[in-house]
């Protein structure tokens, strides 16, 4: 079995910085690549950054300059620090891994934590 567990969600003023964290737990044997998405109310979950196993990141267009993604392959960890927020950065945050486990590949999700900034 396979988790991943977020944390550092909150509420924020609009300027403002939060850390978010993910880690994965449970019989992994190789991480490939791990996403922060977001889903805001009525809109879809969009991509807000990822890294791959050996540095490698991309981000979305509306947090460029302002999301910083890093990981710690030897603890399984992912964060997105997030500065100069905005009140459209409001949303449930999502960690997403691709990784191979004990019986096969899998697309693992966290449950979501949530960042509301206010204005």
């Amino acid at each position: 079995q396979v988790q991943l567990v977020e944390s550092g969600g909150g509420l924020v003023q609009a300027g403002g910085s939060l850390r978010l964290s993910c880690a994965a737990s449970g019989s992994i044997s190789s991480i490939k690549a791990m996403n922060w998405y977001r889903q805001a109310p009525g809109k879809q979950r969009e991509l807000v950054a990822g890294i791959t196993s050996g540095g490698g990141t991309n981000y979305g267009d509306s947090v460029k300059g302002r999301f910083t993604i890093s990981r710690d392959n030897a603890k399984n960890t992912v964060h997105l620090q997030m500065n100069s927020l905005l009140p459209e950065d409001t949303a449930v945050y999502y960690c997403n891994a691709h990784l191979n486990y004990n019986v096969g590949a899998l697309d693992a999700w966290g449950q979501g934590t949530l960042v509301t900034v206010s204005s």
